[in-house]
């Protein structure tokens, strides 16, 4: 060190020994007694011993309380996962599926119909085929036999009876009459058996086949009658109202007398005469044939 730098070191330690001379002989105690509390200081926590700590005997240099720094935790072992054998499945095959086709098979009960004008055909197959269908088939009219059946019942459903255009072919026999006089007959009673065979062929006809026949064609039964106005109207209700009309007339017994003031042939008693079309044409076919008539729609229409 240069001669300069010590005589300035010198220099500032007797200034400062200059300096605490004065403040000795210049301070003033305080008046009184002052109790100062001085909080006994923090126990100090010991730090921890290190490999390099200071040697036994060494204070340590400030008055500081020591501060513990917990230090942080070391993280946890990572363990090694132990990987375990995985099987890799193949990656999906695209496999086209074939839809099967279903098969719809024809439901025994659904009949395809044919059209109402060209109905005749299917008509007489189906009557063909039932026990005794060819014996009615010969009575038959060979035409349009829907329509007419339709015009008949609904004819009977209002206690008339048609003259022309029946379902079934006419007699083409004249009734026959015993004279009395020129304008006045009676009416044999040979003129009954004269519907013998038209009757004993339709009671003969099974009513279970001649059910299921009829509901087979019920839909073309309906159209005609549709046909003639009655398209809001159920042909089955005109049915039974037909039948209805048949079975609660009342069975008269001959001889029936005549007369004919034209062509055709008229009750002679007014009670008679002023019937129902129905209830005379009963008439005309005779008692017995009228109970077995009735006792077959009864049958029909239990089943209708």
């Amino acid at each position: 060190m240069s001669k300069s730098g010590l005589y300035a070191i010198a220099a500032v330690a007797i200034l400062t020994l200059l300096s605490l001379v004065y403040f000795a002989f210049t301070f003033e105690a305080p008046q009184g007694t002052t109790t100062v509390l001085i909080e006994p200081p923090a126990t100090a926590i010991e730090p921890p011993e290190s490999a390099e700590g200071p040697s036994q005997g060494q204070q340590s240099p400030t008055a500081l309380p020591l501060i513990r720094i917990q230090p942080e935790a070391d993280s946890p072992p990572i363990v090694a996962a132990v990987a375990e054998e995985v099987e890799i499945a193949p990656s999906p095959r695209e496999v086209e599926v074939v839809a099967e086709e279903s098969i719809v098979e024809d439901e025994p009960n659904v009949v395809q119909l044919p059209t109402l004008n060209n109905s005749d055909t299917f008509v007489f197959e189906g009557l063909r085929a039932m026990q005794n269908g060819t014996s009615v088939l010969r009575l038959l009219a060979q035409d349009q036999i829907v329509r007419k059946f339709v015009v008949l019942v609904e004819n009977i459903s209002r206690g008339e009876f048609p003259q022309t255009g029946l379902p079934y072919r006419a007699l083409g026999e004249e009734m026959p009459v015993r004279n009395i006089d020129e304008n006045f007959f009676v009416m044999e009673d040979s003129a009954h058996a004269r519907f013998d065979e038209i009757v004993q062929t339709f009671v003969s006809l099974d009513t279970d086949a001649a059910i299921t026949l009829y509901r087979t064609l019920s839909p073309l039964f309906q159209q005609a009658y549709a046909e003639i106005g009655f398209r809001n109207v159920s042909f089955d209700e005109t049915l039974r109202l037909s039948i209805n009309n048949i079975v609660r007339t009342t069975n008269m017994e001959g001889p029936y007398q005549l007369v004919k003031p034209s062509v055709m042939y008229l009750y002679a008693d007014a009670s008679i005469e002023n019937l129902q079309e129905v209830h005379k044409q009963l008439l005309r076919i005779g008692p017995d044939n009228t109970i077995i008539l009735k006792a077959k729609l009864r049958e029909f229409a239990s089943q209708l």
